[in-house]
């Protein structure tokens, strides 16, 4: 059957764009977010709707919206924060921060939750509740993590939530059964060799070259000492070392990231860097260390949970729109709800080749079509009402 949201969420739409284009235009980094916070606040009273006090670290809120009966709580999540790349847009709701925009479309997700809340506040569940959690910090600094620890999950049975995909067209959705996103963690590497003139290597141990040797030895960590089954991204994205052309380098430091999914690789990886690169380092005379920050953890998503999201696709978008999905080596720290209760994080389609809708997340020129605004509001708004009529009481 059809969602009986979805014409509210298209006659709604005059609304959620001009939301998002304000957010758009007023980007906020990580645990910075107190204007989109406030801007929230203000749009959930003008609907009838309370939201809670300030929450991980003074930016999060959450708003519960009671049904007709008591009953069972599923949440809804949206991100807030913005990334700190410039725009490069000529769009009339262009950034106007400098440095700072929405590149991630975390303003179409806090956009699309505020409408979804509008729409369950007009026809309210007949039995349950539902949170909203509005988060900050998604993108540096694990805001989910933080919003649990101040309550954001007490009660709730489940959560869903949405992310934008530029790769998918409007209209059309992609989920991932089981592990979805990886985990990402930071290295950091240190190779120390004895400084010296550039034109007298053997009175030197040149920590350059020796790095080098680190950067192509640790990628037979993945080829050669992992199952090729088992997904594995080991990256250095920073190498910094030297004083000048004729100088040999005493010491280089690197960082990177490496990504699993499977908990005990993941547990495993530190050891098994930690011998390549102390092997490598000593076989040219040099020491090295490693440094490791476990950051979010995989992403799986609740197998459970597809069904009713399948149905709310069907009810909004029609048959056959949502596909299933390869996981993804990206990072999400939704993971850290999903480690608490079932959870699913979906893919909702932006992409709109004829209006150059086509770039992907994070570049400096991504933007999407808003006529997913309305959509992503009332399947959010549908799947949680779907949900609570089928939870066990």
């Amino acid at each position: 059957m059809d969602s009986p949201l979805l014409a509210d969420a298209r006659a709604l739409r005059p609304d959620l764009v001009a939301w998002r284009r304000h957010l758009h235009m007023h980007p906020e980094l990580s645990y910075q977010e107190q204007a989109t916070a406030a801007f929230v606040r203000e749009r959930l009273a003008a609907l009838g709707l309370e939201a809670s006090p300030p929450m991980a670290g003074g930016t999060g809120l959450t708003c519960t919206i009671h049904g007709v009966e008591d009953g069972p709580t599923v949440a809804l999540r949206a991100d807030m924060d913005a990334l700190p790349i410039q725009e490069d847009s000529s769009a009339p709701y262009v950034s106007k921060a400098p440095g700072v925009a929405h590149l991630c479309g975390h303003d179409a997700h806090t956009t699309m939750l505020i409408g979804a809340g509008a729409l369950l506040a007009r026809q309210r569940p007949a039995r349950g509740h539902v949170r909203l959690l509005f988060q900050p910090a998604e993108e540096a600094g694990a805001g989910a993590a933080r919003m649990i620890e101040d309550g954001a999950l007490d009660a709730v049975a489940a959560i869903y939530a949405l992310h934008v995909d530029p790769r998918t067209p409007v209209g059309h959705t992609g989920t991932t059964v089981g592990p979805a996103n990886a985990a990402a963690d930071e290295i950091a590497i240190e190779v120390t060799g004895a400084g010296g003139h550039a034109a007298y290597p053997h009175l030197s141990v040149d920590a350059v070259a020796v790095a080098a040797q680190v950067v192509t030895a640790i990628q037979h960590v993945v080829s050669r000492h992992s199952d090729p089954l088992e997904p594995l991204v080991v990256t250095i994205g920073t190498i910094q070392g030297g004083f000048a052309s004729n100088v040999i380098a005493p010491s280089v430091r690197m960082t990177g990231t490496v990504r699993t999914f499977g908990p005990e690789l993941r547990k495993a990886m530190p050891a098994r860097l930690e011998r390549v690169i102390h092997a490598v380092a000593a076989a040219h005379g040099a020491t090295a260390t490693l440094d490791v920050r476990f950051g979010y953890p995989a992403t799986v998503n609740d197998g459970s949970l597809l069904p009713d999201f399948e149905a709310s696709v069907a009810a909004v978008m029609g048959e056959g729109r949502n596909a299933q999905m390869a996981p993804t080596m990206g990072a999400e720290d939704f993971a850290y709800y999903a480690q608490r209760v079932p959870g699913m994080i979906a893919r909702l389609g932006v992409r709109n080749e004829a209006l150059g809708f086509s770039h992907p997340l994070h570049h400096p020129r991504f933007d999407l079509d808003e006529d997913a605004l309305p959509l992503g509001a009332a399947l959010l708004a549908d799947v949680a009402r779907r949900w609570l009529a089928g939870a066990r009481r």
